[in-house]
């Protein structure tokens, strides 16, 4: 990520302070699928697309350009083999919102452990 991308981030999310967890981060940038439930029956749909457009942008812009041997690179070409390029583009920058959380959060992006491969 080049630094007018970073600054995007920056400027849009503001204070990282009135987020708990990523989930609540990717979630105000509209990177989460719809969700609709009635009693046993759970309904999944597309984004929701309500927050950010512009955090949303930077994440999408800044995950096409990664290299595949990458963390993000590898989740968005394996979430692509089995969903489509769309769907995994928007995987990784699920991620890349976490990463970014935790950077502006602590100042420093840690090591998020790998699953193991089934």
């Amino acid at each position: 990520m080049g630094p007018v991308l970073a600054a995007a981030f920056v400027a849009e999310i503001g204070d990282i302070t009135r987020f708990h967890r990523p989930a609540e981060l990717a979630s105000w940038a509209g990177l989460t699928p719809r969700h609709h439930e009635s009693d046993t029956t759970v309904h999944r749909g597309r984004i929701t697309k309500q927050g950010s457009r512009l955090v949303r942008w930077a994440a999408d812009e800044a995950v096409q350009r990664v290299p595949a041997r990458t963390r993000l690179g590898q989740r968005r070409d394996r979430v692509a083999e089995r969903r489509g390029h769309n769907i995994g583009v928007v995987a990784a920058a699920r991620d890349l919102i976490t990463l970014v959380f935790y950077g502006l959060r602590d100042h420093h992006v840690r090591c998020l452990p790998t699953k193991a491969a089934p």
